[in-house]
């Protein structure tokens, strides 16, 4: 099956493999792993593995990147990327259900910037419940799901400076993706 290229990815490189991150060590250029993390993750959406895209895109999204840093004037925070990915996946079978995946990133993550990963973490959630509404939450764990509001204030509050507002042109933007 021949995929639609990402109009908010940088173009795939179908010769790519998992060591093109795993070889970026902790000293190479932010922006480097940044485009890097994008690429791969197009890559991975063209040989079909929609959920490993969406691994591959959240690296990116929790790269340690300046606001300042030139390459998001061409390839913005994946917002708008991950939305794209979720609704154009054809069914909702993923490996790996994607709204309980960011839910679980968004309350356990721990460490270095956790807050701004945990915001962007429940950012990614909300544009997921917004695209798949039907895709099942983990019941079992208590959790007080956040208002769109609330995660407007996380991002304005741990995340670069125009955050927030490129969050929430992307989540209400983007259609509901009917049942399937």
């Amino acid at each position: 099956m021949i995929k639609t290229k990402c109009p908010h990815l940088p173009a795939p490189d179908l010769e790519m493999t998992h060591r093109c991150l795993t070889e970026l060590d902790a000293t190479a250029e932010p922006a480097l792993f940044y485009t890097t993390a994008l690429r791969y993750g197009h890559t991975l959406w063209h040989k079909d593995h929609a959920g490993r895209a969406i691994l591959a895109i959240t690296r990116a999204l929790y790269a340690d990147i300046r606001e300042d840093d030139l390459v998001l004037a061409k390839w913005p925070l994946p917002y708008a990327a991950m939305a794209w990915i979720i609704a154009e996946h054809q069914s909702d079978d993923f490996p790996g259900n994607p709204r309980i995946s960011f839910q679980h990133q968004a309350t356990r993550l721990r460490g270095e910037r956790q807050y701004l990963r945990r915001a962007r973490a429940w950012a990614v959630w909300a544009i997921i419940c917004k695209v798949r509404p039907q895709l099942a939450a983990d019941h079992e764990q208590v959790f007080t799901e956040p208002e769109v509001d609330e995660i407007e204030s996380l991002l304005q509050q741990h995340g670069h400076r125009n955050e927030a507002k490129l969050w929430k042109d992307v989540l209400n933007h983007v259609p509901a993706t009917l049942s399937q």
